[in-house]
């Protein structure tokens, strides 16, 4: 037993190992070390699916694509979207949240939190107010730049909006996230996982878990074959459904309390170091 808790064994042999990839599987520049690179490419050998479940959109996953597995699927965008990272992020399946519902959660939080500014991740790609500051991987992808009601209005650009972003200048980034809970919450999923005031925000129901339990269900696996890594709120929902789950030591520490079972940081090769365990433990 180390400080970070006990590499323990699930009670049923792992089928499907979801994971978390930016603070989770992923280095920090967002890289798959080598001995995670192994870790995942032996589970798969050893015939464990591997899913990626991350916040990320389609388009922020061909960096990931060589350790995917042979099914090259990923739930991206927090469970709002199914792709293929294989064939360059390819859409499966997605769940939608309707322009009304997404402009409500635009005018409740405009009217909460003022300075919030929005961008939209869509069936076509993505596009942003001008107040939305872009931070990661430039503009260059950008379809579409304007107010919300003008993005969103009938014959406007989004259209199979499965992710609502809300960005804001100054909040506490937790209080940024309670805020708009109690503001919009029963109008959609608010979550958070970036380390600034940043909110995820997807249709009524859409989280990381309930996309992860359909996949589940569409191949035969049962949750307590499932065994969950995660470090941020937007995978809390994903770890209490899951029969196993482990929170990595870097974890916001809402995660930290709220899973028992507890790993090294994704710096230190957290998931792969549990991952080894369970591919010897299984006798694979």
């Amino acid at each position: 037993m180390g400080e970070d808790g006990p590499v323990t064994s699930p009670r049923t042999a792992p089928r499907l190992i979801a994971t978390d990839l930016d603070g989770t599987l992923l280095c920090s520049g967002g890289t798959v070390s080598d001995r995670t690179a192994a870790a995942l490419a032996a589970a798969e050998a050893a015939g464990v699916q591997v899913v990626f479940v991350t916040g990320r959109p389609p388009r922020w996953m061909q960096q990931v694509s060589p350790h995917i597995g042979g099914h090259g699927v990923a739930i991206c965008s927090n469970g709002g979207a199914i792709v293929d990272v294989r064939r360059g992020g390819e859409l499966i399946e997605y769940f939608p949240m309707s322009a009304p519902t997404s402009l409500a959660v635009v005018e409740a939080l405009r009217a909460k939190l003022p300075g919030t500014a929005f961008a939209f991740e869509y069936a076509d790609g993505w596009a942003r107010e001008p107040g939305y500051e872009v931070l990661m991987w430039g503009d260059d992808e950008v379809r579409a730049v304007g107010p919300a009601e003008e993005l969103l209005a009938d014959g406007g650009p989004v259209r199979g909006l499965f992710k609502l972003l809300a960005k804001h200048p100054d909040l506490d980034p937790d209080t940024f996230l309670a805020e708009a809970r109690t503001a919009a919450g029963h109008l959609a999923e608010i979550t958070r996982s970036a380390p600034i005031s940043l909110l995820e925000i997807s249709a009524p129901g859409i989280t990381k878990a309930s996309t992860l339990a359909r996949w589940c269900a569409e191949h035969g696996i049962d949750r307590a074959e499932v065994v969950a890594f995660g470090d941020m709120p937007n995978d809390l929902e994903m770890l209490a459904w899951a029969g196993t789950a482990y929170a990595v030591a870097n974890a916001h520490p809402q995660v930290l309390a709220a899973v028992p079972l507890h790993t090294v940081s994704n710096e230190e090769d957290g998931v792969a170091a549990v991952l080894e365990r369970l591919i010897a433990d299984s006798g694979r």
